[in-house]
Formats: C-alpha cells, sequence, structure tokens
C-alpha cells in the first residue's frame, strides 16, 4: 500500500500503539488521519502533534461498543472527510486475573469492545470500501493470538478471534480490493505494562517500534505482521516443541498469590504479549 497522500482511520488512538501508529503515519506523508477513542481531551493532544507536522487530524470521540453512535459518527466522518482508504482496529481492553477468579462482567466487557466494537466499525467501513473498490484494514490482535497466555483467557480468545476474522475478511474482501492484515505485537512498553508487576524477564518493545513494523508491513502487503524477534521465537517454538512452550509456559505463569484478589485492568490501544515471551528471554540465551 502507497499510503502518501491517504486518508486513515485509527482507534484507540488516544495512547499507547494507537497514538504511535497514527504519529508515524503522519510522518510517512499520510494526507488526514481520523483519531477515534473515547477521551476527547487526549485525542486533541495526538490532534495537535500531528497537525504540527503539517497533516490533517480529526477527532471522533466515541464508544465502540454502542453500535448506534458509531454508525452516525462514520457516517458523518466519511461524508465529511472521506473516503477512508486505511482503519487500523487498535483499541482494545484487557483484564488479568485467575480464570477461577474472573467476573462475567469483565469478559463481557472484554467481547464487546475487542470483537463487537472491532466488528461494527470494520462492518460500516468495509462495506464503504467495496462500494469504491479499494481499502485496507489492518486488525491488531496480539502474539497472544497465536499463542495463549494462561491469567489472560478471554482476552486471549478474542485475539485468536480477530486473528481469524482477520483471515476470513482477507479472503472474502479480496474481490472488492480490500486488503485485510493482521498485526501482532509482543510486549509493549505503554502506561499498562508498567504497572503489571507480574511480568518478568521481559525485553519490552517500544510503540514506535510496532508503528515502524506496521508500516513496513503495509508497504510489503503482509497478511500478518509478527512485531519482534521473541514473537516469531514464539510462534516458531509453538510449531516445532509445543511441549517445550507447555513447560515455559506452567513456570512463567503466575501464581494466585502474585495476582492479588484485584484484577488488574487497563482499556489500552496496542497489543500484548503474554508470559510467554519472557519465557522465551529467559529459556532461549542467545
Amino acid at each position: 500500500m502507497n499510503i502518501q497522500g491517504k486518508v486513515a482511520l485509527i482507534t484507540g488512538a488516544s495512547r499507547g500503539i494507537g497514538r504511535a501508529i497514527a504519529l508515524e503515519l503522519a510522518q510517512c506523508g499520510m494526507k488526514r488521519l481520523i483519531l477515534v477513542a473515547r477521551d476527547r481531551q487526549k485525542l486533541a493532544e495526538v490532534a495537535k502533534e500531528i497537525e504540527g507536522m503539517g497533516v490533517e487530524a480529526v477527532i471522533m470521540a466515541v464508544d465502540l461498543t454502542q453500535p448506534t453512535a458509531v454508525n452516525i459518527a462514520i457516517a458523518q466522518v466519511w461524508r465529511n472527510h472521506g473516503p477512508i482508504n486505511l482503519l487500523v482496529n487498535s483499541a482494545g481492553v484487557a483484564y488479568q486475573t485467575s480464570f477461577l477468579q474472573s467476573k462475567l462482567p469483565q469478559m463481557q466487557e472484554e467481547l464487546s469492545l475487542n470483537l463487537l466494537g472491532t466488528y461494527t466499525l470494520t462492518h460500516l467501513i468495509a462495506r464503504r470500501m467495496a462500494s469504491q473498490r479499494d481499502g485496507t484494514i489492518v486488525n491488531v490482535s496480539s502474539l497472544m493470538g497465536k499463542v495463549a497466555a494462561p491469567t489472560m483467557a478471554t482476552y486471549s480468545a478474542t485475539k485468536f478471534a480477530i486473528l481469524g476474522f482477520t483471515q476470513a475478511l482477507r479472503r472474502e474482501l479480496a474481490q472488492y480490493n480490500i486488503r485485510v492484515s493482521a498485526l501482532l505485537p509482543s510486549l509493549t512498553d505503554t502506561d499498562m505494562v508498567r504497572d503489571l508487576k507480574i511480568f518478568r524477564w521481559v525485553i519490552t518493545m517500544t510503540p514506535q517500534q510496532v508503528a515502524q513494523a506496521l508500516v513496513t508491513g503495509l508497504r510489503h502487503d503482509a497478511p500478518e505482521i509478527l512485531v519482534g524477534w521473541q514473537s516469531h521465537l514464539a510462534v516458531w517454538c509453538q510449531r516445532l516443541s509445543p511441549w517445550l512452550l507447555e513447560m515455559i509456559l506452567h513456570l512463567a505463569t503466575p501464581r494466585p498469590e502474585e495476582l492479588g484478589l484485584l484484577t488488574r485492568f487497563r482499556r489500552f490501544s496496542d497489543g500484548f504479549l503474554s508470559k510467554n515471551m519472557l519465557s522465551f528471554v529467559s529459556a532461549m540465551r542467545f
């Protein structure tokens, strides 16, 4: 995809990986960036940075779990600022807790935003892209979309689902000249990750590195964009030595007393690496 002079919509753009992607796309010559998140003030701060680069920024403060509001917002944005050439679904939510201590409302929120929110926005924009017979969609999954993580069962399930959703759309929408890719970041240094004390031995990536990997993947029309050597190592280990991966995960998984009684929660715009990556850092010493 040639991104110069194009229009992109990025969800979860107020911070983390979503923010980094927006800034990276601006530096690469995007014509207009439509920034989507719930926090209007934080979106305004990102928009100011982007406009300082000479790129137009449009703010869309909306809750993606509210289909009616999203439908209205997209219709207005497309009419006033479209057509949209690139959609990046980066918004997401995660709870970390022992499955036996997990709560139904937490699971419902993860499903509502990570899956239903992604579906709602993608459906609205893909239909418009199909009518113009051109477009690119990037769904931000995670390494957990390849290698599931204990203590994050529902989050892992949603990221596996996003990967399957992406693969299905890639084949189905190809006839409309719509390219669909998945971005799979490993552990990324965001405000959410800095608050977690249970991940040991991890080499984190920066949001900027993830954003740069996305741009490179877009230029090569890559169907899946694995970010970082840790991600590649985890996937190959799962394919070649699944028993080893199981053992490492067992050793790296936080014990119930480490998690405590309180669930660690963050709403975030980036992909998330699990215990599997920190395991490889310690297990594969080179």
